[in-house]
């Protein structure tokens, strides 16, 4: 069973949830003598006009000691007044008091109080509040995790036009979580947080466009939103930039400037740059083919938990490309990307100890991964997990069970899969013995260069078996098997020969050429 290699990029980049609306953003709207926001929502009991323009001077006092403007910065003091503040209901104070508490700053970190100061904000109508209590119900941090409601505070606060939450609520549209999937909707809102500046809204509006989702797919618009976010300094856009390049999507195709994209990103330990140029070296893509540099690039990322580098690692230390054959290391780099849910790592995991390699050999261990990665619909786990099932190997022998697996790898072109389900017909191993459908998966298998089934074919042509006699087919492919390296096919070969006249094996000749040189794409039937 050979170890999987994994060389595919991520087909999503989008970025986690967004952090909390920062402190200074949320204070400085005070400081520079702009109105209040959200003062729409009133409070039940509303501040008189006095009482307003005392609890926005006690705010100002703070935002001037959490900024240090005309005294010596303090945050201590600044939280001291900013509760002054939202102890008279002022809701952009109440805002500032929680954020100040989830970060623990000024004040002791105290997430149910934090909790406390931004429902009352929130339910008045500042909109930061409602999208940091947003981000804790995502969390569940003070309250307990519950995406319908994240998804309310997201809105409230989106429909203020409060960037964070506008970006927000658009993950939670491209991920479906509280929400129906809604790529258009995601869309959407990335767009009014990207037209705000907001990087992450526009990386992610990016890749709506690269990948044509909930938009039409148009690879210069998303070069320009990756190009808007890069501006600001966001590593995934960089990178994704560099893809575009190295694809040839909407940009001809330019190996070197894909690496200095990855190479600007990677300075900013983007963990996707990592890989992307452990990828390059390793297919020499603009540089020297250097399995020991795409090593390096690749352990950057690993250590950074990226799946792909993790399973690439691993098979260079099982390979000993780049780096000293390893094993024990090779394992260890599996496990971390299995452990992740990775089908092919989970796979990797289970041909480690099927063989003993790196590990003493255990087939009970062994198919407890097969099932892992099988169970995610990984067809060569599924053929091996139907084998261990045939054979008794690590699970008790159980033919349905055979069959079953074995059908579902051969299902998704598995070419051994295909071949042993052709046998499991033929001999009625698990099923009703059916020599018309073991002679469809083996020319199935056949088709795919399988030689064992190129010979199988050419005995049900030979047999009778499944198909109509014909000794011009049955010659092709035990033709095709024999030059593919059967001996078993040429004595079949040979054999059939005397039951053909010189005009058959002629024509079965020329259809054997004829088949191989199309890559089995039109053989005869």
């Amino acid at each position: 069973m050979p170890v999987v290699l994994y060389a595919a990029r991520a087909a999503e980049r989008v970025t986690p949830m967004r952090p909390l609306a920062t402190i200074a953003m949320i204070a400085l709207a005070g400081l520079a003598g702009s109105p209040i926001r959200a003062q729409e929502a009133a409070p039940p009991a509303p501040l008189q006009a006095d009482e307003n323009a005392r609890a926005e001077a006690l705010f100002q006092n703070g935002a001037n000691y959490l900024q240090g403007r005309g005294v010596p910065q303090d945050d201590a003091e600044a939280a001291r007044w900013f509760r002054l503040a939202a102890e008279q209901g002022l809701a952009v104070a109440q805002a500032v008091l929680g954020s100040l508490y989830l970060e623990g700053r000024g004040v002791p970190q105290d997430i149910a109080e934090a909790v406390q100061w931004l429902r009352l904000g929130a339910e008045q109508g500042e909109a930061d509040a409602q999208s940091n209590l947003g981000t804790l119900y995502v969390d569940g941090r003070g309250v307990s995790p519950d995406l319908s409601e994240a998804t309310r505070w997201f809105r409230l606060a989106a429909e203020q036009g409060n960037a964070n939450a506008q970006f927000n609520l658009a993950l939670l549209f491209a991920n479906g979580r509280g929400v129906v999937r809604d790529d258009a909707q995601a869309a959407r809102w990335y767009r009014l947080a990207a037209e705000q500046g907001h990087d992450h809204a526009q990386n992610n509006l990016g890749l709506l466009y690269e990948h044509g989702r909930g938009v039409p797919q148009d690879y210069a618009e998303a070069a320009h939103w990756y190009r808007l976010a890069a501006e600001q300094g966001h590593a995934g856009a960089h990178n994704n930039i560099g893809i575009l390049y190295e694809n040839g999507y909407g940009v001809p195709r330019d190996y070197s400037a894909a690496l200095r994209w990855y190479r600007v990103a990677a300075e900013r330990r983007d963990p996707d740059a990592y890989y992307n140029l452990g990828l390059m070296y390793w297919n020499g893509r603009g540089v020297t083919h250097d399995d020991a540099a795409a090593a390096r690039f690749f352990l950057l990322a690993a250590e950074r938990g990226h799946v792909g580098a993790q399973i690439n690692l691993g098979t260079l230390y099982s390979d000993g490309r780049g780096v000293a054959r390893d094993y024990v290391e090779a394992l260890r780099w599996y496990r971390l990307a299995a452990e992740q849910g990775l089908a092919n790592a989970q796979y990797n995991m289970a041909v480690m100890y099927f063989d003993g390699r790196g590990v003493p050999q255990d087939y009970e261990e062994a198919a407890r991964w097969f099932r892992l990665a099988a169970e995610q619909g990984l067809a060569n786990a599924q053929a091996a997990l139907g084998l261990l099932y045939r054979t008794g190997r690590g699970v008790s022998h159980n033919d349905e069970e055979a069959v079953g697996w074995t059908r579902l790898a051969a299902e998704q072109g598995h070419a051994d899969a295909q071949f042993f389900t052709g046998i499991h017909y033929s001999e009625g191993y698990g099923v009703q013995q059916d020599h018309v459908e073991s002679a469809r998966w083996f020319r199935l298998a056949a088709e795919q260069g399988h030689v064992d089934a190129q010979t199988q074919t050419g005995l049900s042509y030979a047999a009778a078996q499944g198909v109509l006699w014909d000794p011009v087919l049955a010659h092709m492919w035990f033709n095709i098997a024999t030059t593919n390296g059967s001996d078993e096919a040429r004595e079949f070969r040979e054999r059939i020969v005397q039951a053909m006249t010189p005009e058959q094996l002629a024509r079965a000749t020329e259809l054997a050429q004829a088949c191989m040189a199309s890559n089995y794409r039109t053989c005869a039937r």
